[in-house]
């Protein structure tokens, strides 16, 4: 019998942009604290891209394919009724 995802896991998949976001900055400040070195050039993760030198059109461009990928795997995920 195959089980159902929980809606947390769910919620992690479909926001998985914004669970990226967060992270990137959670792991930033823990390396910086712990090391004195930073992961990425700034965090959140989208300014460490602007300073690779990514226009600002191509960030928000791929996160909105990122996103709607993320959407629909979580989507096809659920079970219908």
């Amino acid at each position: 019998m195959r089980s159902r995802p929980s809606t947390r896991s769910l919620l992690a998949i479909i926001g998985g942009l914004f669970v990226l976001e967060a992270v990137s900055v959670v792991v930033q400040v823990v390396s910086f604290k712990l090391t004195g070195k930073r992961v990425f050039r700034m965090a959140p993760i989208h300014h460490h891209f602007e300073q690779l030198g990514w226009t600002e059109s191509q960030i928000v461009i791929r996160f909105w394919i990122i996103a709607i990928v993320l959407a629909l795997a979580g989507l096809a995920t659920l079970k219908l009724r």
